[in-house]
C-alpha cells in the first residue's frame, strides 16, 4: 500500500458537521478543540493523487470510520473496491478475497504518525507538539492548521500537512511529501459538494474553502 494513501487515513477520522462560530478570532488551541473526537465515528471523502503519468489526478471516493479509538478504516469504493484497518500497530489491506497485513514498525515515521494524531483525536496539544510545529491562520469561520514534522525520519517522507476548515469542520487535507505530488482529501461537506466535480482547480477551491457554502 503506497505511504501516501495512510497519512490522511490518520487524519481523516476528525470531520463533523460544520457549526457558525460567532468570534473571528482564531489560535490553535481553539482549532484543536474542535477536532477531538470520540468514537464512533464516520465520514465519505474523495481523494486526488497527482501524478506525472497521468493526464489528470486520480480521483478515489469512499468512506473513513472510527469504530473505536484503537481502529481506523479507509473503505474506497470508487474506481475500485478496497479496505485498509489501522489496527495494534500494523495494517490490514483487503481486496476481494485477498488480505495482506504489514507492521508499522516498517514504516516508523508512520507509527509516529498514528501516535502523533491520537494525541490530535484527543486534544492532547503536548503530545502533538512534540511530532509537529503547528502554525495556525485564519478566522474560526474559514481556518488553516499548518503541521509541519519536526522529527527528521518523518520529514525524509512529509514536508507538510495542511488541515483546512470551517467552524468546527475539517473540510480537506493536503499533505505534502518530501517528493511526489501533493495529495488532496476533501472530506464531510467539501466531499459532498465535489459530487460530479472534476476541474482540480473547482476542487482546490472546495478543499481551501472558497466555495460557496
Amino acid at each position: 500500500m503506497p505511504r501516501r494513501s495512510l497519512l490522511p487515513l490518520l487524519l481523516l477520522t476528525l470531520a463533523t458537521p460544520w457549526v457558525h462560530a460567532a468570534s473571528p478570532e482564531i489560535d490553535t488551541g481553539w482549532i484543536l478543540s474542535k477536532l477531538a473526537r470520540p468514537a464512533p465515528m464516520r465520514t465519505q471523502f474523495v481523494e486526488l493523487h497527482g501524478s506525472r503519468l497521468l493526464k489528470a489526478p486520480l480521483r478515489i471516493e469512499g468512506e473513513y470510520a472510527r469504530p473505536n479509538d484503537d481502529t481506523l478504516v479507509r473503505d474506497v469504493r470508487v474506481p475500485y473496491a478496497e479496505t485498509s484497518t489501522i489496527r495494534a500497530g500494523s495494517v490490514t489491506i483487503k481486496r476481494g478475497t485477498l488480505s495482506h497485513t504489514y507492521s508499522l514498525d516498517r514504516a516508523p515515521q508512520l507509527a509516529g504518525l498514528q501516535s502523533s494524531f491520537g494525541a490530535l483525536l484527543s486534544g492532547d496539544r503536548t503530545q502533538l507538539e512534540r511530532a509537529f510545529r503547528l502554525d495556525s491562520s485564519g478566522t474560526r469561520e474559514l481556518w488553516t492548521l499548518r503541521l509541519t514534522p519536526k522529527d527528521a525520519r518523518m520529514a525524509k517522507y512529509v514536508r507538510d500537512i495542511a488541515l483546512y476548515g470551517r467552524g468546527a469542520e475539517l473540510r480537506c487535507i493536503e499533505t505534502t511529501p518530501s517528493k511526489g505530488e501533493l495529495q488532496r482529501t476533501l472530506l464531510a461537506g467539501a466531499a459532498q459538494s465535489a459530487s460530479g466535480v472534476a476541474d482540480a482547480a473547482s476542487l482546490a477551491s472546495l478543499c481551501r474553502g472558497a466555495a460557496t457554502r
